[in-house]
């Protein structure tokens, strides 16, 4: 039977991060429901990596053996320059070491994932599709919390509602607390029919002219990549960004027409992808504190963080596994216990994600070595 002094928790967002915090509080019998603004969940999006600590997460809420059949578990990191030169190669996972694999994973597949397992441990209307959380006003019985489809009522609101979070933006008004642009401009796409290596290896391509490519194998022959282009200083306003707009794919492999590599053809890489999409590379300040009262913030909303360290949905995984934990161990406290475990770790991977980017193809062993140091992942902890 249910302990009805456990709170009733509202996730705004059913992303990787608000799907998992819906499976974790699941797990101390903490009722949890989500409400989603698309309209229509597909497997969209592009390839991830998830660091050991989120794979253990994901273990832990008994997805390991699915995690297993979507992804696959590169075991290096290699570092070239543009005419093809190692320059430096990193272990991963279980090869560095670690308890649990990286894994490389396409995001829509992950969610697909997480999606069906809310749905067989909590039931189908866990999840409420089309509807965006716009508002919430704290009450003596809770909370009433307000939303494109009418008002709902909570004990708990969290915040897992992505970059753009109106939870957020409620708590922490846009005007103090901007987006700041890293000047660099994301092309990414997903090819296909392009063999990489062993299948087992990663590849960061470093040029002279600061252009950077990541490259990574999926499941079912496909190549994820990254292609980085700094443009301008930090700061400028990301307003004049189309957030996910397609480009033309020639003018993006033109920019690596000369380059030399022997074992791949960046050019043909992004001819052989169908759509490529730009972003622009963000993050925010860390905040002293992410939410006050009854609600709290999670994820991509509580610490965007450039993609450098593949820490993004890595750390939403391991929020939403603290979270449920402090809250089945204290109800009253569990959202402030939450933060203070949470805020200072995620802080110092925003921070380090920065200096990883700004320290170029400079001292890569010793780069990677900091960055471990830095984000907790040679301490196996909750980073």
């Amino acid at each position: 039977m249910r302990d009805t002094a456990l709170p009733d928790v509202l996730v705004a967002g059913a992303g990787i991060g608000g799907l998992t915090t819906l499976l974790a509080v699941h797990r101390y019998d903490i009722r949890a429901r989500a409400v989603e603004s698309v309209s229509d969940l597909r497997p969209v999006g592009l390839g991830i990596n998830l660091l050991p600590h989120a794979v253990r997460e994901l273990h832990r809420l008994e997805l390991g053996e699915q995690l297993d059949r979507i992804s696959m578990r590169p075991s290096s990191l290699a570092f070239h320059d543009s005419v093809g030169r190692l320059l430096f190669r990193e272990d991963l996972g279980t090869a560095g070491g670690y308890g649990f694999p990286q894994c490389s994973v396409h995001r829509g597949d992950l969610q697909a994932l997480l999606l069906h397992a809310v749905a067989d441990r909590l039931g189908f209307d866990a999840v409420r599709i089309g509807t965006r959380v716009t508002d919430f006003t704290d009450v003596k019985a809770g909370l009433v919390v307000t939303t494109s489809q009418g008002d709902m009522t909570a004990d708990i609101l969290v915040g897992a509602d992505g970059i753009h979070s109106a939870v957020r933006a409620k708590l922490h008004p846009p005007a103090a607390d901007p987006l700041l642009w890293s000047g660099v401009r994301m092309y990414r796409g997903l090819a296909t029919n392009t063999p990489l290596l062993d299948g087992r290896t990663m590849v960061n391509v470093k040029a002279e002219n600061g252009d950077e490519l990541i490259v990574y194998p999926l499941t079912s022959g496909r190549t994820n990549w990254v292609l980085l282009v700094r443009e301008a200083s930090p700061g400028l306003p990301v307003e004049r960004f189309r957030w996910d707009a397609p480009v033309d794919r020639e003018q993006v492999a033109e920019r690596v027409s000369n380059w030399q590599l022997g074992w791949l053809d960046p050019g043909a890489l992004i001819a052989d992808t169908e759509t490529v999409l730009q972003f622009p590379m963000v993050d925010r300040q860390p905040l002293a504190s992410w939410g006050n009262g009854k609600v709290t913030l999670l994820g991509d909303a509580a610490h965007p963080m450039y993609p450098v360290g593949a820490n993004g949905a890595s750390q939403s995984i391991v929020d939403a596994a603290i979270l449920a934990e402090c809250l089945a161990a204290d109800p009253v406290g569990g959202l402030r216990n939450y933060e203070t475990r949470r805020i200072t770790a995620t802080s110092a991977v925003v921070l380090a994600n920065r200096e990883r980017h700004a320290d170029g193809a400079a001292d890569l062993e010793r780069t990677a070595a900091r960055y471990r140091a830095q984000t907790g992942a040679d301490m196996g902890g909750e980073i």
